[in-house]
């Protein structure tokens, strides 16, 4: 079947690609993927290790509150070098459409021409929105440079939920140690609540981007169960050499 035969994807699941498309979402799903399998990880290796509870706490504790500031460290950076970017690539079309306004209504007569509009309409219409400066380059940046001037994104919001999330996700495993389970039985119960985490989390992804929910959360749960399984024989491995 060919793309013209194709169904269209109805509005809601348009929807919800779009949302998983989203900065914000990407950080939120994948920061807490990763804040449970490396905090997770990292306590089953200690755990491996033969390291004694409050020790295995403190290092979950530490593991989760480094993992987070690095996650939200990054984010900033990125969504910041990613936003001066956009506003520099504004402010060139600014200064082009000052400099050389015709120019300008000619790349944007030529996008809508290309969408079917005859040529002269397109040159009216593109000169009649470049007419008023901040409206024209509103026109701009959405058509030519294909940029949304109200949403370049925030810096310290991507960072705050990338923090969030990461945080969320490494307190999973966190949560029986928390509680003052001893072990071996809070080491069981972390995997356990990591391993619900790990398959809801890979449902989720599954279902927003259309595929099957439970396809997704295996794939999650044996890639996450992975990483601990090696965690944990490493980690009993130096356990063996250093004790």
């Amino acid at each position: 079947m060919n793309a013209a035969n194709q169904p269209m994807a109805s509005p809601a699941i348009r929807q919800r690609r779009h949302a998983l498309e989203g900065g914000s979402l990407r950080a939120a799903v994948f920061g807490a993927n990763d804040g449970l399998v490396s905090n997770a990880s990292l306590i089953l290796g200690m755990v491996g290790a033969g390291a004694a509870q409050d020790t295995v706490l403190t290092a979950g504790v530490a593991g989760l509150l480094a993992g987070a500031l690095s996650m939200a460290a990054g984010e900033y950076v990125s969504m910041r070098s990613q936003r001066e970017y956009f506003e520099s690539r504004i402010a060139r079309a600014r200064a082009d459409l000052e400099e050389c306004p015709k120019s300008e209504i000619e790349a944007l007569a030529l996008i809508y021409a290309a969408r079917g509009i005859a040529p002269a309409e397109a040159r009216r219409l593109a000169a009649q929105l470049v007419a008023h400066p901040e409206h024209g380059l509103d026109v701009l940046a959405r058509e030519v440079l294909g940029l949304n001037p109200d949403d370049l994104g925030s810096p310290p919001r991507a960072a705050a939920a990338s923090f969030l999330a990461f945080a969320s996700g490494a307190s999973v495993p966190l949560v029986p140690f928390l509680l003052g389970i001893g072990l071996p039985e809070a080491a069981l119960a972390g995997v356990g609540l990591g391993a619900l985490g790990l398959f809801t989390a890979g449902a989720v992804v599954g279902r927003l981007s259309g595929r099957h929910p439970l396809r997704g959360g295996l794939r999650m749960l044996l890639i996450g169960g992975g990483a601990g399984a090696l965690a944990f024989g490493i980690g009993t491995l130096l356990g063996g050499v250093i004790g």
